[in-house]
């Protein structure tokens, strides 16, 4: 682990590559998608290309530093790909992997000396299952962020981050559906399906997908495009630094939120919105594509407050959360904490809810007015003894006395 240390930006680099050809593979994987998507316990969809990125990454990783010394923690597990009724979505799995690693010479990765066999690649799977902690090098991996988002043909993210003794000290993010036009990110999903009817797109009429990475301490953060010409790949092609926006006037910022409300509360969002005073209508994008939004400009503000009962996890936030700080923005919670991702596969403590900006104005004046709405809804619960679907008195900061929360009515002066 010496060359983790000393080099974490060439390692990061190496595994952009590696994300670049993952990016690469599974745009052919849409179309099958539709008709192999599974659901796990929780209701959630997961495809071929979940479990095709996990093994693919986890060998990687594998092969650069021996199966003993990588601690992975990662969303998918082999419990439904190893069910009998699953043995079409495992072999075309085990096809996509090997036709994804037979191309890793091309980004200066080595290839298996012979295709992976199907235990095999349900071995890389399972070995994703650390559960992190304070201590150790951990890799952090969302093989495809916004699984739905990318079954519909719209945005996705491959998300790899490596947390060091609690800290997110790696982000790595393959966006193969962003566009190079921030005005794209308003109708991708529709203009993507109205034009694949008419014809495919070409680099020159629809420029789209790139790889963004940062270290810890840098103070940068870089983005690779993919690039096509004559719908071959071309690798390598130079990164270039990117930057948060200067914009701190909340009625020019774009603000960004999840598109599924099962999740988060749209409601809540749009009450600090209108408070704070944004007057553009929100930004909907699936996965963390809202990070890389705002670290590349296209958007100024990310919120998301999540239902009663839903627990945020670090592989839907580490790569992001690094990337925004790298290039010049701001990530707290509610209460405006820094994330804590020591505590294990949860973002543990967390007050309310997470908000991303580009810079302290407005992140100070999202801040503000969440902790205003939490007061008012304390008062009023005390009056009306109802509670808001986002807020929890566990969450609270620690700034607002116990006694307000506690006091019966007829004490009240």
């Amino acid at each position: 682990m010496e060359k983790l240390s000393q080099n974490l930006s060439g390692l990061g680099l190496e595994i952009g590559d590696g994300l670049l050809s993952v990016s690469e593979g599974s745009r052919g994987l849409i179309g099958k998608s539709k008709d192999q998507v599974k659901s796990k316990d929780d209701d959630s969809p997961v495809t071929v290309a979940d479990w095709s990125v996990q093994a693919i990454v986890s060998w990687v990783l594998s092969e650069c530093f021996g199966s003993r010394n990588v601690s992975i923690i990662a969303e998918e597990d082999v419990h439904t790909l190893s069910k009998f009724e699953a043995r079409g979505i495992l072999e075309a799995v085990v096809k996509t992997v090997n036709e994804c690693l037979a191309e890793a010479p091309m980004l200066g990765l080595n290839a298996p000396d012979r295709p992976l066999g199907t235990l095999e690649v349900l071995e890389a799977i399972s070995r994703c299952n650390s559960t992190g902690g304070p201590k150790g090098r951990h890799w952090v991996l969302d093989p495809v962020d916004g699984t739905l988002g990318f079954v519909r043909g719209d945005q996705y993210a491959v998300a790899l981050a490596l947390i060091e003794n609690g800290e997110v000290v790696l982000g790595v993010l393959g966006c193969p559906n962003y566009p190079m036009k921030k005005e794209w990110l308003n109708y991708h999903h529709r203009y993507f399906r109205m034009m694949s009817k008419l014809s495919p797109p070409t680099s020159k009429s629809w420029e789209k997908g790139c790889v963004m990475y940062a270290k810890r301490g840098s103070g940068e953060a870089l983005m690779q495009r993919l690039v096509h010409e004559n719908k071959e790949f071309v690798w390598p092609n130079s990164a270039i630094r990117i930057q948060v926006s200067s914009i701190d006037d909340p009625g020019l910022a774009t603000f960004c939120e999840p598109v599924e409300k099962a999740n988060s509360s749209h409601s809540f969002t749009a009450g600090l919105a209108h408070s704070v005073g944004l007057r553009k209508q929100p930004l909907r994008v699936y996965s963390m594509v809202k990070y890389a939004a705002i670290a590349r400009g296209d958007a100024e503000i990310f919120m998301k407050f999540a239902r009663a009962g839903y627990k945020e996890k670090i592989w839907d936030h580490a790569a992001g959360v690094l990337i925004i700080h790298e290039a010049g923005g701001m990530v707290t919670d509610a209460g405006g904490r820094p994330l804590d991702f020591s505590k294990g596969i949860f973002l543990e403590g967390l007050d309310r809810g997470i908000i991303a900006c580009s810079g302290p104005v407005l992140h100070k004046r999202i801040i503000d007015a969440s902790l205003d709405s939490l007061h008012n809804e304390v008062f009023r619960d005390d009056h009306h003894h109802t509670s808001h679907p986002s807020l929890h008195y566990s969450c609270l900061p620690l700034s607002i006395p116990t006694q307000v929360l506690i006091t019966p009515q007829t004490n009240q002066q």
